[in-house]
């Protein structure tokens, strides 16, 4: 069984988590999807998300992609990586932050899984940012 993980926000779901969630999916067997925690998205993006955390979840959950939706942590973003010890990692095209430095800290952690990145679907419409 290959497992395959991806984080995000999730906050005003679209199209193009959709086609992310999906496109993670389909690279192995398992879909593990973290959630950013609502102090997480405060000090990344520098705003409250509009949904909490909880419902965050919830809406990943009943899209029925993922087969575990777990919140990340707030100390060590890292951890929950080691927990499920995913085969692959996947991360959007604009993700930054920790995605900047988890290579490394996954060699650190003596960790190698695969780490893909997925492009953009209709980022000139389906982007968080553009939707707000």
């Amino acid at each position: 069984m290959k497992t395959v993980m991806c984080f995000g926000s999730f906050d005003l779901l679209h199209p193009g988590h959709i086609f992310f969630l999906k496109k993670a999916k389909s690279l192995g067997d398992k879909l593990f999807v973290v959630i950013a925690k609502d102090s997480t998205i405060k000090e990344v993006k520098g705003k409250e998300p509009k949904y909490h955390e909880r419902d965050r979840v919830e809406h990943i959950r009943d899209l029925k992609i993922a087969d575990k939706v777990v919140l990340g942590y707030e100390a060590d973003k890292y951890e929950i990586i080691e927990e499920l010890n995913p085969e692959i990692i996947v991360l959007g095209y604009d993700q930054e932050g920790f995605a900047n430095t988890l290579k490394e800290e996954m060699e650190k952690r003596k960790m190698n899984p695969e780490i893909v990145r997925i492009g953009p679907y209709r980022d000139d419409i389906y982007k968080s940012s553009k939707l707000k």
